[in-house]
């Protein structure tokens, strides 16, 4: 079992990065990126929101939808919780932090239609309760590491001299090209742990 833990928060964080690895939530990891004050706002605000919206999608999904054979509704119950979650975020913000409110701007909306976030929900509700609580809290970390590099990164470019023609959005998509392929030479790593080996293959678990 933590052999398998281990597994999912290593694939979550780095070999199987939501933004890097499987290019989801790319809207946001682009628009947000730009400071580190609001690539950290966004990437706790998303962090939230899969975490939590997992957990009751989790929890709808096995003792509700299914004993009444509603799976059908899966897509559009798990819809409005994230919806529900981000308006809580929106008020939240808004009432206590408006700098970062303002900051993030439209893109705290579109965590609602964000398909990082409504992805992990639907690919955890057939694990075990700890195997999606990982899952879900690992890959939104993944998503933070993610904003905070491009970030930083960003910023520094900033104060370089960057031909024109590369400036701005363009300068990005290249910072962001050069960091999936970095997360990519991870796949395939080796660990040993005592007498077992862990093999990460895109987020999976060999022995």
């Amino acid at each position: 079992m933590l052999l398998s833990i281990v597994s999912i928060v290593i694939a979550g964080l780095i070999t199987n990065n939501i933004v890097l690895v499987q290019s989801w939530g790319m809207c946001p990891y682009l628009g947000v990126s730009k400071k580190t004050n609001s690539a950290v706002g966004m990437g706790l605000a998303v962090t939230f929101v899969i975490t939590l919206s997992s957990i009751i999608c989790w929890l709808l999904y096995n003792y509700m939808l299914v004993p009444l054979k509603l799976e059908y509704l899966q897509t559009i119950v798990f819809i409005l919780i994230i919806a529900v979650l981000v308006q809580i975020i929106d008020i939240v913000l808004k009432k206590f932090s408006p700098s970062l409110y303002n900051a993030l701007g439209v893109y705290l909306a579109l965590i609602t239609t964000n398909c990082a976030v409504l992805s992990t929900a639907n690919n955890s509700i057939n694990s075990d309760f700890i195997t999606m609580l990982v899952t879900a809290i690992t890959t939104g970390l993944g998503f933070l590491l993610a904003l905070i590099l491009m970030a930083g990164i960003r910023e520094k470019s900033e104060l370089s001299k960057t031909p024109k023609i590369f400036q701005g959005f363009s300068i990005a998509l290249i910072i962001a090209a050069i960091m999936a392929m970095a997360f990519q030479g991870f796949s395939g790593f080796n660990i040993d742990v005592g007498s077992y080996k862990l093999m990460m293959m895109g987020g999976a678990l060999w022995l």
